[in-house]
């Protein structure tokens, strides 16, 4: 079939990746590749079976969804990746755009949009859910006012006490790369250039106490 799309499903809950699998075997222009439970084996798939769209979860144990986003990005894979996931939060979808993904869709989405989000991927055309665009919209218009995220506010307390990104990375379980991304957005959001900086303006604000 011509416009045949193919698909890897990522995600760290067997049930899930079963469900989705069914949903896109009961539609003849999709094809289901294969399955991976975590960041990494998604990046080995996605090069090994190269698809033309990649279902990303975010927050998964062995590897997020993030980091394999963003190596997809850096090895220039040819898939498009929609990251389907519960967690609508700046935290996960800034650095899940910024990192090189195609859309960002919730896993409440009815069938019938997932399956255009997928087909829009494929052609290279940006999907947002609508939660998600509006968050994008008030950031770009107000971006110095916008809080902190419980995990900015968790990184910036540690480079507070002088704590290095390795060892921040290793207090949050999280990879240096997430935590250079937190600090990235800390100091769009704070209007600063460097950590000191941010600490300085964080107390200041009353952000950290």
């Amino acid at each position: 079939m011509a416009d045949l799309i193919t698909l890897l499903i990522v995600d760290d809950h067997p049930v899930v990746r079963d469900g989705l699998r069914g949903m896109f075997l009961s539609d003849p222009c999709f094809e289901v590749l294969g399955e991976a439970a975590d960041g990494v084996e998604a990046v080995a798939l996605a090069e090994r079976l190269d698809p033309d769209v990649v279902l990303m979860d975010l927050r998964m144990p062995g590897g997020g969804g993030v980091d394999a986003i963003a190596e997809l990005n850096r090895r220039g894979a040819r898939a498009r990746v929609l990251v389907l996931t519960t967690y609508d939060t700046d935290s996960d979808t800034l650095p899940a755009i910024e990192a090189g993904a195609t859309g960002y869709l919730l896993k409440d989405a009815p069938r019938d949009e997932l399956f255009t989000a997928v087909r829009a991927a494929a052609q290279g055309r940006t999907v947002l859910s609508p939660a998600v665009a509006s968050r994008l919209v008030s950031r770009v218009r107000a971006p110095g006012n916008e809080p902190l995220s419980t995990r900015e506010r968790e990184v910036l307390a540690l480079v507070a006490k002088g704590t290095s990104n390795r060892a921040i990375a290793a207090e949050l379980f999280i990879s240096e790369a997430t935590v250079k991304t937190h600090l990235t957005h800390i100091y769009g959001k704070l209007g600063v250039k460097d950590r000191a900086a941010a600490v300085a303006t964080a107390y200041g604000r009353g952000i950290l106490g």
